[in-house]
């Protein structure tokens, strides 16, 4: 096929599966006449795998993912699939890299046509294909259109809603006064002041309030616990991993959650978030392994990198969160917890494990704040709130740094 060319569909079902000589993602959206999704429901792709008529079949790393259409099952109104791709590396672009669409009889595997646009060159994302309904009748058409800003500038085109949203400009700020980037916790109550260990005297794995730091080896965290990224008198600048991990409790299904990391200014400004859809951000000092769809296996589920000393001055608070987007609530996850490692050695320096579950879809684990003296201190938080997504969880994680 070339760029505008269209077929008729001689069967029902159809896969589009599209390959290329790197790893792609790639995405169905359900559009009605004007061009738009009806709601975010319509957006599918490998953390939404499934909506009316569409399906997203993940290849394993070893074939093409595919989007799969039953024409028979698209509900009224949607006149339109279309399948994109983007390059899974982030900021990766198309050029040299050139995919290919194959689209398919579902039922026998048959292939009806084929399709590689050409003369592709910074874009980072594209929609290949669209399978339409045309006076009663269903088409392919080989499309080829590129964005540069990836798969969000498609997303938006089609109006799902992008968990990248720009902050508005903030109005100009007093200076805070140089005690901390963050402003101070509220006062204790005379109980818990009561309980606290006095400052300096925590011993690597006390409860309450007590602040310690690294100079005794691995801290064990409990809520609300605080440590100071400080070993032997000198802030850890070096770069370090935020590895979380879960299990399905009680042996249940398998349990999709997305680790985040949203990045926030000393007025509690929303700066950027790091997450399964943009997996580097603040210039590569923050970056994401990727997303794990099932939480099995051993060890942390996915990892988080921080160049503590590349964190841009205007970033003074990071808050770690975990999301559940399939909707299931904490009280279906087991041994939830998050590691503080020294990515060089891999030496884990702090541990907090959940050992509390509500029956929300998101959780706060931990906190990273820069102090006015330089060094980091990590605060184990472990507040449960009902998001599904790390958009969601950025208006609450401002209010509790």
């Amino acid at each position: 096929m070339t760029p505008g060319s269209n077929i008729p569909l001689p069967t029902a079902r159809v896969t589009v599966d599209v390959a290329a000589p790197v790893r792609l993602d790639v995405s169905g959206l359900l559009l009605t006449a004007d061009g738009k999704v009806r709601s975010d429901d319509d957006f599918i792709f490998y953390n939404q795998p499934s909506g009316p008529g569409v399906t997203y079949r993940s290849g394993g790393g070893a074939a093409p993912d595919a989007i799969v259409v039953d024409t028979t099952a698209v509900p009224p109104g949607i006149e339109k699939i279309v399948v994109t791709a983007s390059p899974d590396a982030s900021g990766q672009t198309f050029q040299g890299i050139e995919p290919t669409a194959t689209i398919r009889s579902a039922d026998d595997n048959t292939v009806l046509a084929t399709f590689t646009p050409p003369q592709l060159g910074a874009e980072t994302a594209l929609v290949v294909v669209e399978i339409y309904l045309r006076n009663g009748a269903w088409k392919a058409r080989a499309v080829g259109q590129g964005y540069a800003n990836g798969l969000a500038g498609i997303a938006t085109d089609f109006g799902v809603t992008v968990e990248e949203p720009t902050p508005a400009a903030a109005p100009p700020q007093p200076v805070a006064p140089p005690v901390s980037t963050m402003p101070p916790p509220p006062p204790a109550s005379p109980a818990a002041a009561a309980s606290a260990p006095a400052p300096g005297t925590g011993t690597g794995t006390g409860t309450g309030t007590g602040k310690i730091n690294l100079d005794k080896g691995r801290v064990s965290l409990q809520k609300n616990q605080t440590v100071s990224l400080v070993k032997g008198g000198r802030p850890l600048l070096s770069q370090v991993k935020m590895g979380l991990g879960w299990e399905p409790a009680y042996g249940g299904k398998d349990i999709d959650l997305d680790a985040s990391v949203i990045a926030y200014g000393p007025q509690r400004n929303h700066i950027d978030s790091c997450y399964f859809g943009k997996l580097s951000i603040l210039n590569g000092a923050i970056k994401h392994s990727g997303d794990n769809l099932t939480g099995e296996g051993g060890g942390d589920d996915e990892v988080i990198v921080v160049d503590l000393g590349r964190i841009p001055q205007d970033a003074t608070g990071l808050v770690f969160t975990v999301n559940s987007f399939s909707g299931q609530k904490f009280t279906e996850v087991a041994k939830a917890y998050c590691r503080l490692l020294d990515a060089a050695t891999g030496e884990e320096l702090v541990r907090f494990d959940l050992t509390h579950a509500e029956p929300q879809t998101g959780v706060m684990m931990a906190k990273l704040i820069r102090q006015f003296s330089g060094e980091w201190e990590m605060t184990a938080m472990g507040e449960f709130v009902k998001a599904r997504t790390v958009r969601n969880m950025v208006k609450p994680a401002a209010q509790a740094l």
